[in-house]
């Protein structure tokens, strides 16, 4: 079984961002503490930045490495992001070519305000 297959076995009667994202990490085991510019990850993430919004379960597409972090244009917002190493938690998990369409259609995004 591939991994959008067994992913889809376990969220089938999901509704709740956390509940995707712990199923997502369960099934997409590959990551790196470090991403590649030109491939696809999702991770959980929590921003420093007081008072903007922002996803805490980016799917993005790696754009660039810094010594701070990396960039990446995050799907759920539509838009390009900085991402710094603190503020990632645990590793990014990678998601490939055949599986990013999939991956965009599950409801997982999880928008906060930074208070």
């Amino acid at each position: 079984m591939n991994r959008t297959a067994e992913l889809g076995e376990l969220i089938d009667t999901f509704s709740d961002p956390d509940d995707y994202m712990t199923a997502i990490l369960e099934v997409f085991t590959e990551s790196d503490y470090i991403p590649e510019a030109g491939n696809y990850y999702t991770f959980v993430y929590l921003a420093k930045t007081p008072k903007i919004i922002y996803d805490q379960h980016p799917l993005i597409a790696c754009t660039s490495i810094q010594s701070w972090g990396f960039t990446g244009l995050n799907f759920h917002l539509s838009m390009p992001r900085r991402y710094t190493w603190q503020e990632v938690i645990g590793k990014v998990h990678r998601v490939y070519n055949e599986e990013i369409e999939y991956m965009k259609s599950i409801p997982y995004q999880k928008t906060i305000l930074n208070s």
